[in-house]
């Protein structure tokens, strides 16, 4: 096996091994060395290291958000179809089949006025001991998840 092809086969390992959490980290660390090694230069090779991280790190952030919207949207659809003090399933199904969740969803109150209609509801998720509380508001396009936290489009760019 010739170096460079033995090199790119051990960082693949190692990214796997790693985890989510160092993916940016290790691609930019490859792609750094390759470039200081392709144009001797380490401060060419700094430069795509960091460039490629924050790219990594930055796809992986906009994964992670639609991913916790999926779950948020499903819980939300479900809890639009409540009555107070009803029961519910809620599941999600993601395309790449890793950290699929569901549990159990009960509409706790309606709370109707003239802004919107919204609805609050505790969940519970599959493994997991404990309650949340959550609250779901009728919008144009159905049900959505309406608590505030960095994950509702509306916070923009402070997400």
């Amino acid at each position: 096996m010739r170096p460079g092809l033995r090199q790119a086969a051990l960082a693949g390992l190692a990214t796997l091994l790693a985890g989510c959490g160092q993916v940016a980290d290790l691609s930019g660390a490859v792609a750094g060395g390759g470039a200081a090694l392709a144009s001797s230069n380490p401060a060419v090779g700094y430069a795509v290291g960091v460039s490629v991280r924050a790219g990594v790190t930055a796809g992986m952030q906009v994964v992670m958000r639609r991913r916790q919207r999926a779950e948020q949207d499903a819980l939300a659809g479900v809890i639009g179809t409540l009555d107070p003090g009803e029961d519910g399933s809620w599941q999600v199904r993601h395309t790449i089949p890793i950290g699929n969740r569901n549990g159990q969803v009960r509409l706790v109150r309606v709370i109707d006025n003239p802004l919107a209609e919204c609805r609050e509801a505790a969940f519970a998720v599959e493994g997991e001991s404990q309650w949340f509380l959550t609250t779901a508001c009728r919008q144009a396009e159905g049900w959505k998840w309406a608590a505030a936290e960095p994950a509702t489009e509306r916070w923009g760019s402070l997400q």
